[in-house]
C-alpha cells in the first residue's frame, strides 16, 4: 500500500510540476538563421529544450533572417533571450539595455583573435606593406573584421581592391592561390594553415566571442537561474556535450562575462559609427 501511495505522489508532483511550467509565460529565444532555419532549428532546439527543464518555462525559438533584424527583437523584446555576435550585444545594450548573460567557449578559450594573414613567401612583412594590395574579408556584416583592419593602421580605401569571400576557408584559399595578397580569419583558421604555406601578419588583442544575450525584459531571478543553467553544462558529460556540440562543433561550453569585456570591440568600431 505505501508503496502504491509513494508512486501516486510522485506521478501528481510531476504532474503539477507540468502543469506550473505550461502555464508559465515561455520565454523566445532569438538568433540570426546563419544556416537554413532547419538547420539552425537542429542547432539550437536541444538548448531550448534544456534550458526548458531547468528553468521550469518553455523556450521557443524566433529566427530573424538578418543580423539588423535579431539586434531589433532583442533590443525591442521580441524575443528574450539571443545568440550574438560581440558587435550585435553592443548594439542591443546600447539601443535596448540588453544584458548579458555568458559568452561561449571555444576549444578551451574564452575569447578569440582576428588575424591578418599573407602567404609564407609573400614579400608582404608589415601592415604598411598592404597599401595596394588585394584584401579579402569574410562577411560583409561582419564589421568587426573591418574594424580590426583599420585598427592596426590599414584604411580601407589604401586596398587596390578588397572583397568579401563568406567562410574563412575562402579566404585562406583565395590568398593560397594567389587571388588575394591578404586577408583576415579567426585565429583558428590561422593557426591550423601556419604550417601549410600561410603566415600571420597582425594579431589583434582579445576579443569577446559570441554571446547569450537577454532583454531587459528578464527579472534578475530569471537572469541568474539562466546564467547557472548555461555554466552548469559540462561538455564531459555525454549529455550536456550533445547539447554543447549541437550549437557549434567547436564549442566547449560557456563561461562568465560582463559589459566591460566588450570594450576594446566598441573602441575597434567608434570609426564606423
Amino acid at each position: 500500500m505505501r508503496i502504491k501511495i509513494s508512486v501516486l505522489l510522485v506521478v501528481g508532483l510531476i504532474s503539477l510540476a507540468n502543469t506550473a511550467m505550461a502555464t508559465q509565460k515561455g520565454l523566445k529565444f532569438g538568433s540570426v538563421a546563419m544556416d537554413v532555419p532547419a538547420d539552425m532549428h537542429r542547432r539550437l532546439t536541444p538548448l531550448t529544450q534544456y534550458l526548458s527543464h531547468i528553468i521550469g518555462r518553455p523556450v521557443t525559438l524566433k529566427l530573424s533572417k538578418n543580423m539588423p533584424a535579431a539586434i531589433h527583437a532583442i533590443s525591442h523584446q521580441s524575443v528574450d533571450l539571443a545568440y550574438l555576435t560581440p558587435v550585435a550585444y553592443i548594439r542591443a545594450h546600447a539601443g535596448g539595455q540588453a544584458r548579458l548573460v555568458v559568452k561561449t567557449v571555444t576549444r578551451g578559450k574564452p575569447s578569440f583573435k582576428l588575424m591578418i594573414i599573407t602567404r609564407q613567401d609573400s614579400p608582404i612583412k608589415n601592415i604598411q606593406g598592404l597599401v595596394g594590395k588585394r584584401f579579402a574579408f569574410g562577411d560583409p556584416a561582419a564589421l568587426l573584421q573591418r574594424a580590426t583592419v583599420v585598427g592596426a593602421g590599414m584604411p580601407l580605401e589604401k586596398f587596390s581592391r578588397y572583397k568579401f569571400l563568406g567562410h574563412y576557408d575562402n579566404i585562406v584559399r583565395a590568398v593560397m592561390r594567389r587571388d588575394f595578397d591578404a586577408g583576415i580569419v579567426k585565429d583558428t583558421m590561422a593557426y591550423k594553415w601556419q604550417s601549410k604555406g600561410i603566415r600571420i601578419l597582425y594579431s589583434s588583442p582579445d576579443l569577446p566571442p559570441y554571446n547569450i544575450t537577454a532583454s531587459r525584459a528578464i527579472d534578475d531571478t530569471t537572469l541568474e537561474k539562466l546564467k547557472q543553467a548555461f555554466l552548469s553544462l559540462d561538455v564531459t558529460h555525454a549529455s550536456d556535450r550533445l547539447i554543447i556540440k549541437a550549437l557549434d562543433k567547436k564549442y566547449d561550453g560557456f563561461a562568465p562575462t560582463s559589459d566591460q569585456e566588450y570594450d576594446v570591440v566598441r573602441q575597434l568600431i567608434k570609426p564606423f559609427k
